[in-house]
């Protein structure tokens, strides 16, 4: 890792704590209404309506509520792919097909994960995605994202990169967390739009 590299790790936790401490002060109707909100500005994306597989995610705790979404998806026939964490941070993927197909999984010490309850379909699935629906923390003006820590989601978009898969690259934030820069290192990709309940903005990195 570079100089630049190790710079980034310190003041990336440092960003986390902060971005999380807003999160947590959301209440649960806070949360609900972003997340209707969120659902009507992500459908209005050209990428989404023409896409015919979708890998997302079923946020948890103050995240941009994405359930809403999902079903809005499963409406339009789009095949929702979810992630399943592995032992070793990576993921693997099953389809949604409704609330009943999720299974709440307790990883460790860490937040319980909604998760599909199904069968695994491999790591390899989400290269056969449309559209990658991204959480995080922050994005920048360039695009770039701060992902939660785990690591989970730099092994897809590597795994993407590897496989020759150029889906839309979508990250699902609240307003106030698209930011004039956030702390990069080497390995980390550019997004190429942020939807947040207010609006969608696109980067360049999608043009």
């Amino acid at each position: 890792m570079s100089h630049a590299g190790r710079a980034a790790e310190p003041d990336k936790r440092t960003l986390r704590r902060e971005l999380r401490a807003v999160r947590g002060r959301l209440t649960a109707d806070d949360v609900q209404e972003a997340a209707a909100a969120l659902a009507v500005r992500a459908l209005e994306l050209p990428e989404l309506a023409g896409a015919r597989t979708v890998a997302a995610y079923v946020s948890v705790g103050g995240e941009p509520g994405t359930l809403a979404l999902l079903d809005a998806l499963r409406a339009r026939h789009v095949r929702v792919l979810l992630p399943a964490l592995l032992p070793d941070n990576d993921l693997d993927w099953g389809e949604y097909t409704g609330a009943d197909s999720l299974a709440r999984v307790q990883h460790g010490g860490k937040m319980a994960l909604f998760e599909p309850s199904g069968a695994r379909l491999g790591p390899e699935a989400v290269t056969g995605a449309d559209v990658v629906l991204l959480p995080g923390l922050a994005v920048d003006a360039r695009g770039m994202r701060l992902g939660r820590g785990g690591g989970s989601y730099d092994r897809v978009l590597a795994r993407l990169e590897r496989a020759g898969a150029h889906p839309a690259l979508v990250v699902l934030l609240y307003g106030s967390e698209v930011v004039g820069r956030v702390p990069e290192e080497e390995h980390d990709r550019p997004v190429h739009a942020v939807v947040t309940p207010s609006g969608v903005r696109r980067f360049p990195s999608g043009t």
